[in-house]
């Protein structure tokens, strides 16, 4: 498709560019490619996941369940004081889950890259206000589903009742790391710990977040990545 240079009436003011039947019908298709891009993804997690398989009836019963968002850099999905209503999947981008002080300081509580999930836990189980930001650091999108759909979804696919199980067990073993880490490690061992697990989130996240998540000061980052 060629490039539209951009139209001014006699005002000034720009004008919408208009497209023929053809051309919209291949932004429609083009827009149709990616969603179902974005589903076959989610597919592919939970089968390689769980190792179930998923029919067509399955497909689209989670296709039915989970809502395509996306988010802009810095953009709130969640903010303190909401009742989170959703668990989200990202597909692509980064977001982060992160409380703020009196004095306004962060502190970033977890961080959520591609094939990862974010919520506050405690708010969306209990339906009560939460304490926590959650935020896009870049453009991302998501899928988000409430627990409802999700556990109207485990009764109906079994993959997703072993999802869940997973995930459960899995929650609570990062959880019991993560205190460990915080509560048995000092500031290097804390960095060296992620470095080596989560690599990735040095690309993603800045050092004031980095720093934020594993409790030291950035000019204490900055002194561990330069030994």
């Amino acid at each position: 498709m060629k490039a539209r240079s951009i139209l001014k009436n006699q005002n000034g003011l720009t004008k919408t560019p208009e497209f023929n039947e053809t051309e919209c019908l291949s932004i429609k298709k083009t827009i149709e490619e990616h969603t179902d891009d974005v589903y076959n993804s989610l597919y592919d997690y939970f089968r390689n996941y769980t190792k179930f398989q998923l029919t067509q009836t399955h497909q689209g019963l989670i296709r039915a369940a989970f809502k395509l968002e996306k988010v802009g850099r810095r953009q709130f999905i969640v903010q303190e004081g909401d009742i989170c209503k959703y668990i989200f999947y990202v597909i692509s981008g980064a977001l982060r889950i992160y409380s703020v002080n009196e004095r306004g300081q962060e502190a970033v509580v977890a961080f959520a890259i591609e094939d990862n999930w974010i919520s506050d836990w405690e708010s969306v189980v209990a339906q009560t206000s939460s304490r926590y930001y959650i935020d896009a650091v870049e453009d991302s999108e998501i899928l988000r589903i409430s627990p409802v759909q999700l556990h109207a979804l485990e009764a109906e696919v079994p993959a997703i009742g072993e999802f869940l199980r997973l995930e459960q067990r899995l929650v609570a073993v990062n959880t019991q790391k993560r205190i460990h880490t915080a509560i048995s490690m000092n500031a290097e061992e804390r960095y060296h710990d992620l470095l080596e697990h989560h690599p990735e989130y040095f690309q993603k996240f800045s050092q004031n977040m980095i720093a934020s998540y594993l409790g030291i000061t950035p000019e204490t980052l900055s002194r561990l990545r330069k030994r």
